[in-house]
């Protein structure tokens, strides 16, 4: 099976064809045995020294605020520094939840969370795992869009690395500023397609921040281990050029050989400083550089673009679950996606990929059963000549169609899928003409946040009668219809990109393959139970994420291992129990 990102690459090149004698380097050492030990040994607070005394309650990497047994406050010089009581992590917790509830913004909710990450990281952690499904969408999409928006004005201290043109030609030593030695994981933005917001060049620090959260709260992932990057080649937003307040360079975007140039130096002094086996994640690039980086460094180093492949893999998983309610193989059904840009294309590829793996049929052949619309109309054969490269296989023989509705009418599809960033373009003619002809109509309106989401819960249960099978990007409240209360899903790329990241730091991958997100979504859909199916639930609930990844994690190491990818060895017997024995729990350890 090949791939459209394998076929834009130099040469038709494929992480397969390496030479696997340039695994060695990278890794990462647990070098003061924090996780290795179990949770009533002791350990020490090592800094750059012993943390103590006041620098030890400023440490949010040891920081237990009042959590500080006597003896430990003696032992460490901070005995009067607290007030005379001892409060457990639970009841710290119980305070702090209590506490953002009373907020009623979300953006003060948020901060309130990135203040506490500055001051206690374990406990943010413990919050987070615990209330997953009611501080996912603070910490995440849809308050991590304003708050991206409104970086300038709610900066206090730096969360990652900023690296922008003033740092050409010194990147190597702006990595080694960063305090952490042992890095697994980066998630790096250029700002320039921030959720369907646009350009918000420097301030888009939001994102990979909030990312790394999630590999490590839902993934397990050392938060010790996790660098958000920001690139800042400047902006092409008039509004924070001209603001006083902008955090980043007041200039246009760098484009051409100039930013091409900045990325090369980037993405080499990456391997240089941390190894072969970091993965880099590549989040909120506009497409026209999306595909490029991908296919460019796809063959050199572990990177991994969510907004393509993490989408991808979320949504191909909702679809196999779907089937459960819809019935039949994902041959047997036709889809048609609003939106063609990075996120399109990618669901489009994967679920063509998955379909010529069931059905042993060309993967050119089983894209025939999968339709795009832009904003010009339906990509057919007569437009091939002006599409770009990343549309031309999904340019079939049709006549022009120009508008959403009239697709819907002539491709007749049981699956819309809305990726454009472009809010209510679902209207009531096309979600009614979708259930003319389907009993279920899937309906996935994907774009982030709510604002820009294709079509609300409540309009495609309302305009369907009830019978629509809906789930979005981002986040919406249960609905009810004719007495019946439907649990909209939601097609978060959470589910998909902790696990896919830990299974492949626990196998050492050293390339992602396109088989590997295959995996992923498979360990995901196979987490769908009965019970969720009759809920009308075509995705698990995210109370159980952390189990989820585990799972996820495993069936990807299992895959990286199968393709001989992997450079941790011997294989682990049980890659699940691996899996879970890697993941970082936020208890609060005990210090002599």
């Amino acid at each position: 099976m090949d791939s459209t990102t394998k076929k834009v690459r130099p040469g038709g090149a494929s992480v397969l064809d390496l030479d696997l004698k340039a695994t060695v380097g990278g890794g990462v050492e647990d070098a003061y045995g924090e996780d290795r030990a179990t949770e009533d040994q002791l350990v020490t607070p090592w800094t750059v020294s012993v943390a103590s005394g006041y620098s030890l309650l400023r440490d949010p990497h040891h920081n237990k605020g009042l959590a500080f047994t006597f003896k430990e406050r003696d032992a460490h010089y901070i005995r009067g520094l607290l007030p005379p009581v001892v409060m457990s992590q639970e009841l710290q917790e119980k305070k702090l939840l209590h506490n953002i509830r009373q907020y009623q913004l979300p953006l003060q909710k948020y901060t309130a969370l990135m203040d506490l990450a500055e001051r206690n990281e374990r406990l943010f952690y413990k919050l987070l795992i615990n209330n997953v499904e009611e501080l996912l969408p603070v910490v995440y999409t849809p308050t991590v869009g304003e708050a991206c928006q409104k970086y300038g004005s709610i900066f206090q201290r730096p969360q990652g690395l900023y690296i922008s043109l003033k740092e050409k030609g010194k990147i190597l030593e702006v990595l080694k500023n960063w305090p952490e030695r042992s890095i697994q994981v980066i998630v790096v933005t250029d700002g320039e397609r921030i959720l369907g917001l646009g350009d918000l060049g420097c301030q888009g620090m939001g994102i990979p921040v909030g990312k790394l959260a999630l590999y490590t709260a839902l993934g397990g992932v050392r938060p010790s281990s996790c660098l958000p990057i920001t690139i800042d080649v400047g902006t092409n937003n008039e509004k924070l050029l001209n603001d006083e307040f902008y955090i980043g360079l007041k200039q246009r975007r760098a484009t051409g050989k100039e930013y091409a140039d900045l990325l090369e130096e980037f993405m080499s002094a990456v391997k240089q400083n941390y190894g072969e086996k970091v993965l880099i994640q590549f989040e909120d690039f506009a497409n026209h550089n999306a595909f490029d980086l991908l296919a460019k460094y796809g063959t050199t180093h572990l990177v991994f673009n969510d907004d393509i492949q993490g989408t991808a893999a979320v949504v191909l998983a909702g679809l196999v679950g779907a089937l459960k309610l819809l019935g039949g193989t994902l041959g047997d059904h036709k889809f048609l996606f609003l939106g063609a840009g990075e996120a399109g294309t990618g669901i489009a590829e994967l679920i063509a990929l998955e379909m010529s793996k069931q059905t042993k049929a060309p993967v050119e052949e089983t894209r025939k059963n999968i339709w795009l619309v832009d904003s010009k109309g339906l990509i057919v054969s007569s437009r091939k000549d002006s599409l770009q490269p990343f549309k031309k296989p999904w340019a079939h023989e049709h006549p022009p169609v120009t508008t959403l509705l009239d697709a819907v009418k002539a491709i007749k599809p049981t699956v819309l899928i809305g990726t454009s960033g472009v809010g209510s373009t679902f209207t009531k003619e096309v979600v009614e003409a979708m259930a003319e002809f389907n009993e279920k109509p899937l309906i996935l309106a994907l774009s982030n946040p709510t604002s820009q989401s294709e079509c609300t819960a409540e309009e495609a249960y309302k305009w369907t009668q009830g019978r629509a099978i809906y789930a979005s990007g981002s986040p919406f409240a249960p609905v009810e219809y004719n007495g019946k209360v439907h649990v909209p899903g939601q097609a978060n790329n959470a589910y998909i990109f902790p696990g896919l990241g830990l299974g492949l730091v626990i196998s050492g991958a050293i390339r992602v393959h396109d088989d590997m997100l295959l995996a992923a979504s498979e360990g995901l859909a196979g987490q769908v139970t009965k019970e969720n199916c009759e809920q009308g639930l075509i995705y698990p609930p995210f109370t159980n994420i952390r189990k989820i990844s585990a799972h996820i994690a495993a069936n990807v190491a299992a895959k990286v291992y199968e393709l001989g990818l992997a450079s941790r060895l011997p294989r682990p017997e049980n890659l699940l129990k691996h899996a879970e024995s890697c993941m970082y729990t936020p208890n609060y350890r005990t210090y002599r």
